[in-house]
Parts: C-alpha cells; structure tokens; sequence
C-alpha cells in the first residue's frame, strides 16, 4: 500500500474518531444547558439537542472528507507525520470553532430569556390605587 493512501486512512480513523467524541461530549454536556435554556423543557431540548448533534456531524463530517486530498506524494514516514500533522490541526480546528459557535448562539438564546424574565413583574397588577384626598 502507498504511503499516501496509509495518511489517507489514518486521517480518516482519527478525524472521525475525533469528530466522534466531540460530537457526543457536547450532546452529553448540552443537553442540560438546552434543559435551561428552553426552561425545563426536556423533550424540546432533547429534540434540539439531537438537530445540532446532527448538524455538527454533517458540517464536520463534511469538511473531513472535502480537506482529504493532498497534491503531495507522501515519500517517506516523516512526510506522513508532517501531512497529518497539518490535516488533523485544521480538523482539530475547525470542531473547536465549531463548538464555540454552539456554545454562543445557545448562551445568546439564553440571555435572551433571561432578559424577558426580568422584565416581567414579579407579581400582576392587582388593580388601582386612588389618588389621596389632599392631593
């Protein structure tokens, strides 16, 4: 087997097995944060939790496979260390930029409700008051 095919398939183990475990850590850990922010809503945010699992999967998935071609010829093992070094960084990148996207949108939705809440009075008008007799 080529040494350009063995990079191929080494990149591809671990930027899936990458993409894999970021994937679950955020659906892991974001299903309590979408339990906040969609204000104890479980089954909504279980069902946005699953929509941006897949998403994440898509986009992430998605760019693995569009950034797996290389123009180089891998001649030798220090060129395959040196290609999967600069693949698996981009990749590496790419799923942190990924996730801080998630993570501001969500704290932005978040916010949001947070500032709604405080603008509602704690307690409903309960009618007049009427105006004082030496006023």
């Amino acid at each position: 087997m080529d040494r350009t095919v063995i990079t191929y398939v080494i990149y591809l183990l671990v930027s899936i097995g990458l993409t894999i475990w970021v994937a679950r850590t955020l659906s892991r850990n974001g299903r309590i944060f979408l339990s906040d922010v969609l204000h104890g809503n479980e089954q909504l945010a279980d069902a946005v939790n699953h929509l941006l699992v897949v998403g994440f999967y898509l986009v992430n998935l998605g760019f693995v496979a569009l950034y797996l071609h290389t123009s180089d010829t891998v001649e030798d093992t220090r060129g395959i260390f040196e290609a999967l070094s600069t693949k698996l960084g981009v990749v590496l990148l790419v799923l942190g930029v990924m996730h801080l996207g998630n993570v501001y949108v969500l704290n932005r939705i978040r916010r949001r409700g947070v500032m709604e809440k405080e603008q509602l009075p704690p307690v409903p008008p309960q009618g007049w008051t009427a105006p004082a007799a030496g006023a």
